[in-house]
């Protein structure tokens, strides 16, 4: 039994391990990717916007009540009934892996109209929170007072975006299960680091976009607006039934919607800085230059760079910028089913079905073949080439030049914590014991597990880990009976002595009920993107919601009951000893030998202090918690003969202090 338990616990902490690996690591969040895509349709000059409208309203066909009357509403606000064609890029990779995924959900599913309705929640919390420079970079040592005043703002507006991505990732979480472990499948989100300084845009889009080259945004994107051209080549060169029109006009516009998706990411600051490094090095790169903002230069050249920011950080001028790119991109598909001479145009492609693309960017790794009637040809590249030219150039890959890397608090660690508590008692282990007590604590563990923390977001906690240790005890403050004996005894009259015990731990997070992804560990082999997905909720919170992080601009609470547990086991070398009243009146006070298990349970956690560098993590923790000592083994060695006390288990309250230090690998 005990094997089979402990094969389970190992499964599934591998199990845990690999949902974590496989982290997100999202572009512009919905409500920002919208409103690049909004900014760029209405920024259309009259003729192309006409036509876009046109466009939309065939598009629309059949499907009026969940296509908006408006393809880009910039007048929408919360709780959308509808989904209009600006959001369709917002849908595409984040939720939904290819335009023909993308249609069937937006047309035929209930939760996307909920995921729109959280985006749109989302999109009004972020605007009452100020993209500002981070507290490093405007710390003055000279005044600390000022110093600490602008440390606590930067913190209350950090805190703020993130309890606002921690709701909504959560509600979208719940509307669409695959969320978080969609995006993070492979690169496509991402541009490829440049091998070298000397690569210029033509060697860049031919290492990006030929046959069987790693997927990445600029890929994708030219995927996807190739089959967005060869559509509407079709729409200006062919005789077509208006069920025919509406059909390929809606497959266009999806495709060119789908690409969009990639070609915004392109300006997300977190998804230029590279995508080299194991899955920690590039969630935590990802997340620092998306807050902090990272100097790039464009393809089109000049000596003037930009400034970007990344998700959840968007500023006008990163919309802007972004929306230039889009709006062409736009233009070129509009120009060509419109048959509008431009001075390159897609050639007549009869062979482009009127359906949706369907090449998958979650699954698949690499650029395949297209099928023979839908080759690249040298127009297109020219015509990619007006859209990829004012993009951001990526940073360069690993070796002398390449951007500083950071690491999010995620795979396989060891460390060491200490802590210190005191408890408040509910008597002592006799029924004679004199009134409630105190006994504080020490404690020295090492530790090994696996960091997940953040996986969805920054108030995620996936932490699993299983630790060892020894622990000490104080003697209690209140005494074995209320007589002058037990007064005059100090210590040795104490109702529970001074003892020392080994000390064990496990923490992991719970879908449900705690324990339940132990036990549901083997249906990672059976359906492991459902395993995944419970693994990736239970580290943010659990399917109620119940304990996910709050920031503060104090430090983060977490409600924490259920996630962890601790075991002291007491008088494993020699019983510890205590005293008992006699067992009758006039009698002499009882010796009695013991053992003991104190289970402990935390319930609410305080992080104050918080630092990580690439490898190694340090903070300071608060943890309110609950426990029970349960006595067993005892027998009276003086005086003999007489009988047990009948030792009873003590519950107690208590608050520990925890110096956490890991090493990750």
């Amino acid at each position: 039994m005990n094997g089979t338990f402990g094969a389970r616990a190992t499964t599934a902490l591998l199990a845990i391990g690999l949902a974590g690996m496989a982290v997100p690591a999202l572009a512009w969040v919905y409500p920002e990717h919208r409103d690049i895509a909004v900014l760029s349709v209405n920024t259309l000059d009259p003729e192309r916007k006409a036509m876009f409208d046109k466009l939309w309203r065939e598009a629309r066909v059949g499907y009026e009540k969940r296509l908006c009357a408006n393809g880009a509403d910039k007048q929408q606000g919360l709780t959308p009934e509808c989904i209009d064609w600006a959001a369709l890029p917002a849908i595409a990779g984040d939720h939904s892996c290819s335009a023909q995924d993308m249609v069937d959900i937006v047309l035929n599913s209930d939760w996307i109209l909920s995921v729109a309705d959280v985006s749109a929640q989302l999109k009004a919390d972020l605007s009452r929170v100020a993209v500002e420079a981070p507290y490093e970079r405007v710390r003055d040592a000279r005044n600390p007072v000022v110093d600490f005043r602008r440390q606590i703002e930067a913190e209350a507006i950090r805190s703020q975006r993130v309890n606002a991505l921690r709701t909504a990732d959560t509600r979208l979480q719940r509307s669409d299960p695959e969320y978080a472990t969609r995006a993070g499948s492979n690169n496509a989100h991402f541009l490829f680091a440049r091998p070298k300084t000397d690569v210029s845009a033509q060697d860049y889009a031919a290492l990006t976009l030929k046959l069987g080259s790693e997927i990445s945004a600029v890929g994708v994107y030219g995927w996807y607006h190739l089959s967005a051209l060869q559509k509407a080549s079709r729409l200006a060169n062919e005789q077509l039934s208006p069920e025919e029109r509406t059909a390929l006009t809606r497959a266009m516009l999806a495709d060119e919607a789908f690409a969009i998706h990639f070609l915004e990411d392109m300006y997300a600051s977190g998804h230029i800085a590279g995508t080299w490094g194991d899955a920690s090095q590039r969630k935590g790169t990802h997340d620092y230059y998306n807050a902090n903002g990272l100097e790039a230069f464009t393809w089109s050249g000049g000596a003037a760079s930009i400034m970007l920011m990344g998700d959840a950080h968007m500023r006008p001028e990163d919309a802007e910028r972004t929306a230039v790119a889009v709006r062409v991109s736009l233009e070129q598909v509009l120009d060509t089913a419109s048959g509008r001479q431009r001075a390159t145009n897609i050639r007549h492609t009869p062979g482009a079905p009127a359906q949706p693309d369907t090449f998958d960017v979650c699954k698949n790794d690499t650029l395949p073949m297209r099928p023979e009637p839908m080759r690249v040809y040298r127009e297109a590249y020219v015509l990619s080439g007006e859209v990829l030219a004012p993009t951001p150039v990526p940073s360069l890959g690993q070796g002398l030049g390449a951007m500083p890397r950071f690491r999010a608090e995620v795979g396989p660690f060891i460390g060491i914590a200490g802590s210190i508590d005191a408890r408040y008692m509910d008597g002592g282990f006799t029924d004679a014991t004199a009134g409630n007590g105190w006994i504080g604590g020490v404690d020295l563990s090492f530790r090994a597990g696996l960091g997940l923390d953040g996986v969805l977001n920054e108030s995620g906690d996936g932490l699993v880990f299983a630790s060892i240790g020894l622990r000490g005890d104080s003697p209690s403050t209140n005494k074995y009976a209320n007589n002058a004996f037990a007064d005059q005894a100090g210590t040795l009259g104490a109702a529970i002595p001074a003892r020392i015990g080994l000390s064990t731990r496990l923490r992991m997070p719970y879908y449900l009920i705690p324990g339940d992804l132990l036990f549901a560990a083997p249906l990672y082999f059976l359906a492991p993107k459902t395993y995944q997905n419970m693994a990736v909720q239970a580290g943010n919170g659990g399917a109620l919601g119940l304990q996910q992080g709050w920031a503060t601009q104090f430090g983060r609470f977490q409600f924490v009951l259920g996630r962890e547990i601790g075991a002291t086991f007491y008088g494993l070398g020699t019983d510890d000893t205590l005293l008992a009243p006699p067992a009758t009146p006039g009698g002499a006070t009882r010796f009695v030998e013991f053992k003991s298990t104190f289970i402990d349970l935390p319930i609410l956690e305080y992080r104050p202090y918080r630092s990580f560098d690439t490898t190694q993590s340090s903070e300071l923790v608060f943890q309110l918690f609950a426990g029970a000592d349960i006595p067993y083994g005892e027998k009276v060695n003086s005086p003999p003969g007489a009988p047990s006390p009948g030792l009873k288990t003590v519950y107690s309250i208590g608050l520990r202090l925890i110096f956490d230090w890991r090493r990750y690998f």
